[in-house]
């Protein structure tokens, strides 16, 4: 009896146990997504009531009987992962919060660029209540974009996966509760094969980044300058067929065009001009790297777009139909290799590859018709990790 009792206070404590760790887990990785959500009574010289009326007017829930277009409609609070040509809201509070109120009025009630015109054209605000919205967009300078929350959801199905593996297998050790242990020894199995698969799956992506499309600092569409102006990529990325890295262009580059184009069709005048403002202000323009590798691979772009003769959507995909420039292609080992096993070399009018004169004699006397990059040694390792 004493031995039974002693037992049940052991699985007590066990679950309990359990229990506290994975409450302390979850906490653990919610901390960081809410610990700096909270607001101070002023901020940046406004009151907290003065950014949050200024927040609703932005988001159009307040004046009830407006009939105008929310800001927030063309202006996006939050980042988004899709092309929007409008400015963010963050844009152009950072861009004005320097400016006086009646500047900024002027700016929004009567602008000059033609873009903007036809979007503000009916739109329609008290001025005191354009007052509040450039209190909130001075407070979201201060405070920033809110903080990126976990997934919740997923956090607590796998918490909730590893308490069922520990129950099953306390269940199988110690309780033995449930008559039929094969119940228990398949819940077990389930469990543990869906929880290797997570990781299987977590591991096999580690340092891929397909799909990728990070926001950048200008708004800037492969589709308007690569496909509808047919600009060629090598004008911008005048280093691929020699050097390892593509480059990217200095604001240098873009001003050759865009001092005569001030204004786009889709993005008025707001975009190019921070062009013009990193130029005047010698400021380099920070763009975010869309291609990465790890850093034990080599790959130049010489070797594949000067000797190899490559056509740039061959790895990087409909590029001149992309707004948001999106890594196309995984660039995993494996997707390197079968384009290798594959890919034909242009021995032809091809002045690298005239040292391969056992190739150029075999071809010639029709033993073969081409050859593959792999047999000129495209799927060795130390070509790629020397």
């Amino acid at each position: 009896m004493r031995e039974n009792f002693l037992g049940k206070m052991y699985m007590k404590k066990v679950s309990f146990v359990i229990f506290l760790l994975a409450f302390i887990s979850c906490c653990t990785f919610t901390k960081t997504s809410y610990s700096n959500t909270s607001e101070s009574v002023i901020t940046d010289g406004h009151s907290k009531e003065e950014t949050t009326r200024g927040k609703r007017f932005f988001m159009g829930l307040l004046p009830v009987n407006s009939k105008s277009e929310s800001c927030v409609s063309c202006h996006n609070i939050v980042p988004v992962d899709t092309l929007n040509w409008n400015p963010s809201a963050m844009e152009i509070a950072l861009k004005y919060s320097a400016n006086d109120f009646a500047s900024f009025e002027q700016i929004v009630l009567a602008p000059s660029g033609k873009k903007m015109s036809e979007v503000h054209k009916n739109f329609e605000i008290e001025s005191e209540d354009l007052r509040m919205v450039k209190n909130y967009l001075d407070g979201m300078v201060h405070d920033g974009y809110p903080h990126e929350k976990v997934n919740v959801i997923w956090l607590i199905g796998l918490i909730s996966l590893i308490i069922v593996i520990f129950w099953a297998l306390i269940e199988l050790i110690f309780l033995r509760k449930i008559k039929i242990k094969m119940i228990t020894v398949f819940i077990l199995l389930g469990a543990f094969a869906w929880l290797i698969n997570i990781l299987y799956h977590e591991a096999a992506h580690l340092g891929r980044q397909e799909a990728y499309a990070p926001l950048q600092p200008i708004k800037f569409s492969h589709k308007v300058h690569a496909g509808t102006n047919q600009t060629d990529c090598l004008y911008c990325h005048s280093t691929a067929e020699y050097s390892k890295s593509a480059g990217i262009p200095s604001a240098n580059v873009c001003i050759n065009c865009h001092i005569i184009v001030r204004e786009g069709t889709n993005s008025g005048k707001f975009e190019i001009n921070k062009i013009h403002h990193a130029v005047d202000n010698n400021i380099p323009i920070e763009w975010t790297r869309v291609h990465n590798l790890p850093d034990h691979v080599f790959f130049s772009h010489a070797q594949h777009v000067g000797a190899g003769k490559l056509d740039c959507m061959e790895c990087h995909g409909p590029v001149a139909e992309m707004n948001v420039l999106t890594q196309h292609s995984d660039l995993s080992m494996g997707w390197c290799l079968d384009c290798h096993r594959t890919k034909k070399v242009q021995f032809v009018e091809n002045n690298y590859y005239t040292t391969f004169k056992e190739f150029h004699d075999q071809m010639s006397t029709g033993a073969i018709d081409s050859v593959t990059v792999e047999q000129i040694g495209g799927t060795d390792c130390m070509k790629c990790h020397y």
